[in-house]
């Protein structure tokens, strides 16, 4: 897997593909991979926008099914590394907060409002009650690591999965170049602040996202996989949201881009 570096510098790519928010639906992924594999070629590189799971109940066979076509991506000749990357959403932002809930100076509030965002389903999957991990949250920090370290446990149990969520990417990132570039994020950026000081803007920052009306840090456009306010899959001059309303009722989306934010081509499944 790719280091753990904050951002994935794309390097110089021949296109990329983008993929929004999966949501865990397992039949509408299957068809955008089979998409890609039919176009993919050499130097092209595979960003998912976060939010791979939550909501839907498919987990465990979803990072199951991103972990295999990604092998399948890397078995190829001259294929590296970097071509496949993972970025941070909410949802896996949940997750990994969920594991050190022992942490949390309200556990227990903030336990409810992850169950309320949709990490319940993702407990599920791994074997996890929120019952007990609530009455855990109740019983102090000790009960509560305990319980936590059971939900580490389960998760560990299946290959791969620990790897990738300890891959997840910021943000990822062609140029910015005096051509332009794009920047592939979860949800949103402020574009009050610069880049390398967005903290968790990246998946949670929404409403600063509309405001983006020009080039964003040199970037010629800003890519998102996630509308909180799930207005559906929308491109403008300076920003695009691939977010079809998967694991809601609606279509996975994918962008084919160029290195300098053009936008190629988009499909739904």
């Amino acid at each position: 897997m790719p280091g753990t570096d904050k951002f994935a510098d794309l390097g110089r790519p021949r296109r990329i593909w983008a993929v929004g928010a999966i949501h865990a639906q397992i039949d509408r992924l299957g068809g955008v991979h089979e998409l890609i594999a039919s176009r993919f070629q050499p130097g092209d590189r595979i960003v998912y926008l976060g939010n791979m799971i939550g909501w839907g109940t498919a987990v465990i066979e979803t990072i199951d099914t991103l972990l295999a076509f990604r092998r399948a991506v890397l078995a190829a000749q001259g294929a590296m590394a970097g071509d496949v990357v993972y970025l941070r959403g909410g949802q896996e932002e949940m997750w990994q907060k969920l594991l050190q809930l022992q942490f949390a100076p309200n556990p227990g509030e903030v336990f409810d409002w992850m169950l309320r965002q949709g990490v319940a389903p993702t407990l599920a999957a791994y074997g996890g009650l929120a019952e007990l991990g609530m009455a855990s949250a109740r019983g102090g920090a000790m009960a509560t690591g305990r319980w936590t370290q059971s939900m580490r446990a389960a998760m560990q149990a299946h290959p791969g999965h620990e790897n990738l969520f300890s891959a997840l990417r910021r943000a990822a990132h062609a140029g910015p170049t005096e051509a332009g570039g794009v920047l592939l994020v979860s949800a949103g950026v402020d574009p009050s602040r610069p880049f390398g000081h967005q903290g968790d803007s990246f998946w949670w920052g929404g409403a600063g996202f509309a405001r983006i009306d020009e080039p964003y840090g040199g970037f010629r456009r800003v890519v998102r996989g996630f509308d909180p306010a799930r207005q559906g899959l929308r491109v403008s001059d300076f920003t695009a949201t691939l977010d079809g309303g998967c694991g809601f009722g609606g279509h996975l989306v994918c962008g084919c881009l160029s290195p300098t934010g053009e936008i190629l081509d988009l499909f739904q499944v």
